[in-house]
């Protein structure tokens, strides 16, 4: 038996129901109807980590890269109002090293825990000629469904006074790493790993109160940059900035000199996501993530411009 057959062996040996019993097929299928919806329609979106890898690989420390890799998938999903469904991966590297691999998959499927959906296969790649020994990189590629009338954005709704509340990052997430990199010191750069947050749970907690006009996953161009790929033309997002800054942006800001407009346009800054609502909402959104253990903030308006 080769290493790739012991790898397939080693994902079907581990116990969750994350994984789908059939994998190590030719393809990965999704029984539509079994989704319990009227109207369903199938999302689709694929993502990688960037540079995370080489903080992670350098501290020797892979296992939670697999829980990024399914979060900057899934989240991509969420904000659309679908739920995560199923997650393909793929992993190229120059030599395959069995603990290495095992880090990996041990965390993706962790992140397909957390989201709430299936494993359905994967494509571990074996390229010498591309990639050095050491070298590895990881791309993801998620199916979601949601109900055609719960699709977000609801653009013909969203107007000027809208508030853009925020749900908090759990650090640095997967953006951001080239600048990050060369501004902390190596013995800082443990702060940058904590995975990517997932957050299935709390979109599907504050779209069931139909309040959500519209959600963006805050990855590379910051808040403004994300928030308005989905609101319409003619509204800009006015942000306050006045929430609490997570230590490590910090720490970015003063050794690295960085601007406030440069930080702005390349890190979460603390929010992982923004999502738009009517005023008249707030109250039951909040008390939605109250149920679901999390807290909203309030970090701006919409405005004409």
């Amino acid at each position: 038996m080769d290493k790739g057959d012991r790898f397939v062996d080693f994902i079907k040996g581990i116990r969750s129901p994350a994984i789908d019993p059939a994998i190590g097929g030719f393809s990965a299928a999704i029984d539509v109807e079994a989704l319990g919806m009227r109207h369903p329609v199938l999302l689709t979106t694929t993502d990688g980590v960037g540079t995370k890898i080489l903080v992670a690989r350098r501290l020797g420390k892979l296992d939670t890269l697999g829980i990024d890799l399914v979060a900057m998938c899934v989240n991509d999903l969420v904000v659309c109002g679908a739920r995560p469904v199923q997650f393909l991966d793929y992993i190229a590297c120059g030599r395959i090293q069995e603990d290495r691999l095992a880090a990996l998959m041990t965390g993706i499927v962790r992140g397909c825990e957390l989201a709430g959906c299936r494993l359905g296969g994967g494509e571990t790649a074996e390229m010498p000629d591309v990639y050095g020994p050491d070298e590895f990189d990881l791309a993801g590629f998620a199916v979601g469904a949601a109900e055609r009338d719960d699709l977000l954005p609801r653009l013909d709704d969203i107007r000027a006074g809208d508030l853009v509340l925020g749900i908090a990052s759990s650090g640095i997430h997967s953006n951001g790493f080239s600048l990050a990199r060369k501004v902390l010191p190596v013995e800082s750069w443990g702060d940058l790993l904590p995975p990517t947050r997932i957050y299935a749970a709390e979109m599907a907690a504050l779209c069931a109160t139909g309040g959500v006009l519209a959600a963006a996953h805050v990855t590379g161009s910051g808040l403004a940059g994300n928030l308005g790929r989905v609101i319409p033309d003619g509204l800009r997002a006015a942000f306050s900035f006045d929430w609490p800054l997570p230590p490590v942006f910090r720490r970015i800001q003063q050794l690295g000199g960085v601007s406030d407009g440069e930080m702005r346009g390349v890190f979460n800054l603390g929010i992982g996501i923004a999502l738009v609502a009517h005023p008249h909402s707030l109250s039951a959104l909040d008390a939605a993530a109250r149920g679901a253990g999390f807290s909203l903030l309030r970090i701006g308006t919409l405005e004409r411009g």
